[in-house]
């Protein structure tokens, strides 16, 4: 892949050794730093890092390994965060070098999906790998902070970086030893371990795919063909994302979208104007309703929230970064029919419980007022779709934080 001239200068100690390689990964080295923090002295423990880890990676693949040190991010509080609120800065400087993968190296603490402080998170799909110091740097009780030199923070901080970046490029736990080996610290650590024979193996046939396509954004069209394209080829990953996400139970991490999509079908669903519409419409109406309802507010939320990354658009494409566009609207997709469910399942509950069964023979609206258990689950999903639709309008309450619940990094153990 050609280098942008826009790409920062790269850290002389991990270009070493790419001249005469005919694969070279380009990765992007972003610093994001607290506002009380050493913003020079993180920049310089992240370089040695990418330094320590380029030559095992080069080792590995066979390929050439360049960290580009980025401009540093200014975080606007130490408080801890998910790695997916640097997803849209990451994606941004993917974008605008172009990288192959971009790694974030922290200061504040960092959480995993079920809110551990961990040392490092990787995501495959997106191709970015997040390291905390934070982690690094905690010592036992009544005992003083390691600092960022010492050689334990020093060779974890390696060992952390090259795990997530096996992750990131596909490799899984390797219980045996080796990098890749379940993380933890190690005060006496005073190397990076190297990848074993397997993962050296597995990395180094998958080294020519590493460098990422790209594509100028001239059309709109052109964007949603590559976007295809991207998801044509890493199908795997894409499904993989769809099923680690939960995808189906996101509305009940988003508590103001579900409260919008039900409120109005409590009442809807005691109205006799919905009971006469839904009567009188037939099946193969409902069920297309229903889903182009579905598939409407996924995307109205990812364009009403602006959820597509980087949310300032660039000329260059990645093919990872479109790939995660297409991952974030796959699972809002399937989020909504999510929603779907809770909602018919509701208005089921209510219609066959609570709902009284002979009031529908008193309402003079209807010619016959006999109803059957398929007409009950056609009404039931007719007001679960207007839900649906009203949870979309509302779903602006929640912001970009519906980011942080679509699950797009890897879980550590």
């Amino acid at each position: 892949m050609e280098e942008s001239p826009s790409r920062a200068t790269e850290n002389p100690v991990a270009a070493r050794a790419v001249a005469d390689r005919s694969t070279v990964v380009d990765v992007g080295l972003l610093v994001a730093a607290s506002p009380g923090g050493d913003t020079e002295r993180l920049c310089e423990f992240a370089a040695r890092l990418a330094g320590d880890a380029a030559d095992e990676l080069q080792a590995a693949t066979e390929a050439g390994w360049r960290f580009h040190a980025e401009e540093p991010e200014s975080l606007s509080d130490a408080d801890a965060r998910r790695p997916s609120q640097f997803l849209d800065e990451a994606a941004l400087r993917m974008v605008e070098g172009p990288y192959d993968l971009v790694v974030v190296v922290t200061d504040v603490p960092l959480l995993a999906r079920d809110h551990r402080r961990v040392a490092g998170l990787a995501s495959p799909l997106s191709r970015v790998a997040v390291v905390s110091t934070h982690r690094l740097r905690v010592s036992g009780r009544d005992q003083p902070r390691r600092p960022l030199d010492s050689p334990a923070v020093r060779s974890n901080g390696a060992t952390v970086l090259l795990h997530q970046v096996g992750h990131v490029l596909g490799a899984g736990h390797d219980p045996g030893g080796g990098v890749m080996a379940p993380y933890e610290f190690d005060p006496d650590r005073s190397d990076v371990p190297a990848f074993d024979a397997d993962v050296s193996r597995y990395l180094e046939r998958i080294a020519t795919t590493i460098p990422e396509e790209e594509v100028e954004s001239r059309s709109v069209l052109g964007l949603v063909w590559f976007h295809l394209l991207s998801a044509a080829r890493n199908g795997r990953q894409l499904l993989r994302a769809l099923a680690t996400s939960r995808a189906p139970l996101l509305p009940l991490s988003l508590p103001k979208l579900s409260t919008a999509a039900v409120a109005p079908t409590l009442i809807l669903v005691f109205s006799a104007e919905t009971w006469d519409v839904g009567l009188n419409l037939d099946n193969g109406t409902t069920v297309l309703f229903a889903t182009v309802s579905v598939l409407l507010a996924a995307v109205y939320l990812v364009f009403s929230l602006n959820l597509n990354v980087p949310r300032k658009r660039r000329g260059v494409v990645t093919e990872h970064v479109a790939l995660l566009n297409v991952a974030i609207l796959c699972i809002l997709v399937v989020g909504m029919v999510g929603l779907f469910s809770l909602v018919g399942g509701i208005m089921l509950v209510i219609e066959f419980v609570v709902f009284p069964p002979n009031l529908m023979t008193n309402w003079p609206s209807l010619e016959d007022p006999a109803v059957t258990v398929v007409d009950l689950v056609r009404i039931g999903g007719f007001v679960a779709t207007i839900g649906v639709l009203t949870g979309a309008l509302a779903g602006g309450l929640e912001d970009r934080t519906i980011l942080r619940q679509l699950a797009l990094f890897r879980a550590e153990p």
